[in-house]
């Protein structure tokens, strides 16, 4: 199944494309789940207007899916729900230690879901959509998932990985070996060792994060992001790109929204026209820079707000959406992203680590040497990458940003490199 998420600027639309996008490859003949993060009804407004039996919120708030179109289902995220229900979870694994401490444990009707929640409970859907039809899961074609606006839709793809770089680092999983040994351990240093649950805990949470990552990082799984045709939207676009890429993400497309018709006899509007092609033209020329070109698509503006199957419908011819259109990502290492390591040591005496960073400027861009690992930030996004084991015997030497990749330049430390003969 391949997994297509939409994401890009607040108010730019996301949730109409996401749903005309899955219309489109439903009208192919590709059994189609579209998920949703949003409110309740707000996907099912755009299928049938808010009206009839199906209008509004349905009464499971939407997380079954439901068939709105033939080859076409509809799911929503209850992050409400999947927090109590963690929550209550999570009581009823520590009851013996709360009953020992003499605690009260919350019900279920007290637990209000605390920020945050909606990330986690979007990360648990995506890993069930994926899971095997015999464990609940079910035979879909084409996955599309209308994220939350892109920096937060960004941060919460990243989530995996980085809460188990933390866990990684707060409890190593070779210390797991010497829990025979805690008791005598905890006698000698004089301070208590971690419990036993601790790290089954921690087990847990780690199998589920990779099972997560596992379907962020698959190669059919890319991104596709919606501009609105605005004075920042370019900028916005760039930003977005860099975020995404540098969690090795790919972008399969970009949908530049609601353009108004090129000609008008209102000066008003001709004027408004000309300011959306003028910030169209300047979208598709970043989109066209460097080796990781993506393809533009624009959508009409349709007078109001779509409402039901027939606007959809109009959409959805306009766009690609069967999983043989949706971009797979380029094959790689790390997280999935093309990074190659170019050997130039014969010629210069160094080795290239290339890392491809559409969208990143100069001046937003850092880069920090920690141990075994390079910290990149660009822009508001921050991602601590592993180094390469023959990187690791090197120096960093300098930087370079150039159509759209960063080549850093290493140096091998003397005496830990072979002498060439």
């Amino acid at each position: 199944m391949r997994t297509l998420l939409v994401t890009g600027g607040g108010g730019s639309g996301r949730t109409t494309v996401a749903a005309a996008t899955a219309l489109a490859a439903a009208r192919r003949g590709h059994r189609t789940l579209l998920l949703g993060a949003g409110p309740p009804g707000a996907l099912e407004a755009l299928f049938d207007g808010g009206r009839g039996p199906g209008g509004g919120a349905p009464e499971d708030g939407g997380a079954r899916p439901r068939e709105a179109a033939p080859g076409l289902w509809l799911a929503r995220t209850d992050s409400g729900a999947a927090f109590r229900a963690r929550a209550v979870a999570l009581q009823e694994r520590a009851r013996s230690a709360l009953d020992l401490l003499g605690a009260d444990p919350l019900d279920d009707d007290e637990l209000a879901e605390p920020p945050g929640a909606d990330a986690l409970a979007l990360l648990g859907a995506l890993r069930a959509a994926h899971a095997p039809a015999g464990t609940g899961g079910a035979a879909y074609d084409l996955l599309v998932v209308d994220m939350p606006p892109a920096e937060q839709a960004v941060r919460t793809l990243a989530l995996p990985e980085l809460v188990r770089r933390w866990l990684r680092r707060l409890l190593p999983p070779e210390r797991q070996a010497a829990r025979a040994l805690r008791p005598v351990l905890a006698q000698l240093a004089g301070v208590p060792m971690p419990a036993r649950s601790l790290y089954e805990g921690a087990g847990r949470l780690d199998r589920e994060l990779a099972a997560v990552q596992a379907v962020i990082e698959s190669p059919g799984t890319s991104v596709r992001l919606v501009a609105d045709p605005g004075r920042a939207a370019a900028r916005a676009l760039r930003e977005a790109r860099a975020g995404l890429a540098l969690h090795g993400l790919a972008v399969d497309a970009v949908v530049v929204n609601r353009l108004l018709p090129a000609s008008s006899a209102d000066p008003w509007l001709a004027d408004l026209a000309a300011r959306q092609r003028e910030a169209a033209e300047a979208i598709a020329a970043e989109c066209r820079e460097g080796a990781a070109a993506v393809p533009v698509h624009g959508l009409p503006h349709l007078g109001r707000e779509p409402e039901g199957p027939g606007d959809l419908e109009k959409l959805a011819g306009l766009l690609p959406g069967g999983p043989e259109e949706v971009g797979a990502r380029a094959g790689g290492t790390g997280a999935g992203a093309p990074w190659t390591v170019e050997d130039r040591l014969a010629a210069d005496g160094v080795l290239l680590w290339r890392l491809p960073l559409p969208g990143a400027s100069r001046d937003s861009l850092a880069l920090v040497r920690r141990g075994e690992e390079v910290v990149v930030t660009a822009g508001p996004f921050r991602r601590a990458l592993p180094l390469p084991p023959a990187l690791r015997r090197c120096t960093v030497t300098g930087a370079r940003l150039a159509d759209g990749e960063l080549s850093v330049r290493f140096e091998p430390e003397p005496g830990l490199w072979p002498v060439r003969g």
